[in-house]
């Protein structure tokens, strides 16, 4: 039995068109072409657009590479001798990402439940709760730091709050979306019971989300701590004020022994956080 035959087509119609083949017997068939190729073309397009737009300039980064080694090598020469000017703005940071994150996490928790469409059945409030926790998780932590220090004064306090604002946005989202998994059926026993809706959520649906809970706050806290290190840029305290400061001044050398200490204490979180994972799984 022969191959089947292919009809030669010209060249658009061989790479958007389908591929029309006559079989022997005289019946034909469409095999689809991929679409490989029309998306590779729009993927140039989009790239070459932004890249006029954002005045991107392959020259300039050649012709300035020297310049960034030179930058980089100061960084990672560190000046340990800096090392106690770090210790303070360290343990702002570090006070800063505790505490934002417990109240962030303490106050998600009851937000989650009114967003959970299986416990509010209530579709306007839903709503609207959903709306603002998206306003909250869209807006960055630099931004909320920014407008904070100019209502309460620059400081660690309104770092602090900005910090508990976006994790109030980030862990009810994450927190609602595994509420609306679980199973409902003890609660709505307890609720024909007479158990109030915290009663019976608290009964009934802690138990199944406290590991993903956890997992949350602990994710949180990690983004604060990285998140809490730039806030002094805008006058919220914390290592934001040196590396703002020594970045300034062009002491690259001290700057490295700042992101050498941040690399150590977020590395050390990482760990713990995952031996924590690890004890609630």
């Amino acid at each position: 039995m022969s191959a089947p035959k292919v009809r030669k087509t010209p060249l658009f119609d061989r790479v958007f068109k389908p591929e029309h083949i006559v079989l022997n017997n005289g019946n034909s068939v469409d095999r689809p072409r991929s679409r490989m190729p029309m998306i590779l073309i729009c993927l140039l397009i989009v790239i070459y657009i932004s890249m006029k737009m954002t005045g991107f300039n392959m020259g300039i980064i050649v012709s300035r590479a020297a310049q960034l080694t030179v930058i980089l090598g100061q960084i990672f020469h560190p000046n340990f001798s800096y090392f106690p000017n770090v210790i303070t703005p360290l343990i702002e940071t570090i006070k800063m990402s505790i505490l934002g994150t417990v109240a962030g996490c303490a106050i998600g928790l009851p937000l989650s439940i009114l967003a959970s469409s299986n416990i509010n059945s209530n579709r306007p409030s839903l709503l609207v709760i959903r709306f603002i926790l998206s306003i909250m998780r869209s807006v960055p932590t630099l931004i909320y730091a920014s407008v904070l220090a100019l209502v309460f004064g620059l400081g660690t306090f309104a770092g602090t709050l900005a910090i508990t604002v976006f994790t109030i946005g980030i862990v009810a989202k994450m927190l609602y979306e595994s509420i609306e998994t679980i199973d409902m059926k003890p609660y709505e026993a307890m609720v024909s019971f007479g158990a109030s809706t915290l009663q019976a959520f608290w009964t009934a649906c802690m138990p199944q989300i406290l590991p993903t809970y956890i997992d949350d706050c602990l994710y949180c806290f990690e983004l604060n701590v990285r998140a809490s290190s730039i806030l002094g840029y805008v006058g919220a305290g914390g290592l934001g004020v040196l590396i703002r400061e020594r970045t300034g001044l062009r002491a690259y050398n001290d700057l490295g022994m700042v992101l050498l200490i941040l690399f150590i204490v977020v590395l050390v979180i990482d760990f713990a956080n995952d031996y924590v994972r690890s004890k609630i799984s």
